[in-house]
């Protein structure tokens, strides 16, 4: 298994004025963590990315960039592969009350491929906004489920962040890992 964490920033504003500017993103996160039993399949993900700013109470949308998945396994038949995807608590400061936005806060889908390479059937998790489904669980984000041979996917997800309205102004930071096995 794989696994890809990456940061993910969120402004807020005070009073209907959105806050604007751009994050300190000191506390980016690694693009990709190896884990042994992997070998030739790979995940990447972009290291940080800012999805925009909103003010309390409100509902901010944006791409995470490209998740690029390789698989190099070759003949091995069948060489199926599934990301799944997750994500942390979303807080400002030290968090806390009024700091915190939880995962199931966070939707996703992952949209359809955006390219591809080599055979296979290539299965998205989520195709639309419609079917977005929230970070409270791991869930699926795409999937191989036929096939061999080697194959490349790109994809470009994206979040919809529901603020609550008591939450104070600032900059919110949360991870969303993708994994592959």
């Amino acid at each position: 298994m794989r696994i890809s964490p990456f940061l993910v920033g969120l402004l807020l504003g005070v009073g209907g004025v959105p806050f604007l500017g751009e994050p300190a993103w000191g506390r980016a996160a690694p693009a990709t963590v190896p884990i042994p039993q992997a070998v030739n399949l790979d995940i990447t993900v972009p290291e940080s990315v800012s999805i925009g700013s909103t003010t309390a109470g409100g509902t901010i949308t944006g791409s995470l960039g490209t998740v690029v998945v390789e698989d190099h396994r070759g003949s091995l038949n069948p060489n199926l592969w599934t990301v799944t995807v997750s994500a942390t608590v979303f807080v400002t400061g030290a968090g806390g009350s009024g700091r915190t936005i939880a995962a199931s806060q966070v939707a996703y889908w992952s949209g359809p491929a955006t390219r591809s390479t080599g055979g296979g059937i290539l299965v998205p998790g989520q195709l639309t906004a419609a079917q977005a489904v929230t970070l409270g669980a791991t869930r699926v984000a795409f999937r191989k489920t036929a096939g061999n041979g080697n194959n490349t996917v790109y994809w470009s997800p994206t979040l919809r962040v529901t603020v609550p309205a008591g939450v104070v102004a600032g900059t919110y930071y949360g991870t969303v890992t993708h994994s592959i096995a």
